[in-house]
């Protein structure tokens, strides 16, 4: 895919998406100034879970989210329920927020493999790593979803040298978890976030 950001009708036909907004266009306004451009290819699936590495800054959240606005990609990403009252509960809803119930019976992995359940388009972010500090081992909370969901990963890149979030090739997790979290995080070497690398 060139640097030229797409639009909702432009999507592939089986990748969640929204209508066309003031807010979308405001995005793409927002990346185009600040040098921001996509790379890589959209793959045309119904259901996902996308990870986001390296995470080292709180403006891979800002860039991120610019982008999938822009794009009009319908992905969500997880918050803890408390946040979603209110005023900024519903933004949240907008932006693609999911509520998580840490005083549920079910835990984290078992609401959001509900989720994809009941929801036959479905892309869930996610930062497997947990912090913006540099880490040793990922948290593998993502890989339990994918394996639980039966659905695969897309990793997502931040490259800042080159102003790009790029998406890698989709990746089917396998029986193995340990031998699955090298393979992706070799994907991830070559790319350089805000502060570190992989």
């Amino acid at each position: 895919m060139d640097a030229r950001i797409p639009r909702p009708a432009e999507l592939p036909p089986h990748m969640p998406s929204f209508a066309d907004s003031w807010r979308r266009r405001l995005s793409r306004a927002i990346l185009r100034m600040a040098g921001w451009r996509l790379a890589g290819e959209l793959p045309d699936i119904p259901q996902a879970v996308l990870i986001g590495v390296p995470h080292s800054s709180w403006w891979d959240g800002i860039w991120g989210l610019l982008m999938k606005v822009a794009m009009g990609a319908d992905v969500h990403f997880m918050a803890k329920q408390e946040l979603f009252r209110g005023p900024l509960g519903a933004l949240l809803r907008q932006l693609g927020g999911v509520g998580i119930d840490r005083s549920a019976t079910k835990g984290v992995v078992e609401q959001m493999v509900d989720q994809f359940a009941t929801h036959p388009k479905f892309w869930l972010g996610i930062t497997p790593e947990g912090t913006r500090k540099q880490v040793e081992r990922w948290k593998s909370g993502f890989w339990h979803i994918a394996r639980r969901a039966n659905v695969p990963v897309v990793p997502v890149y931040f490259h800042y040298p080159d102003r790009v979030i790029g998406l890698g090739p989709i990746f089917e997790t396998s029986d193995d978890m340990e031998a699955d979290l090298v393979s992706l995080r070799q994907f991830f070497t070559p790319f350089q976030g805000k502060h570190r690398g992989v």
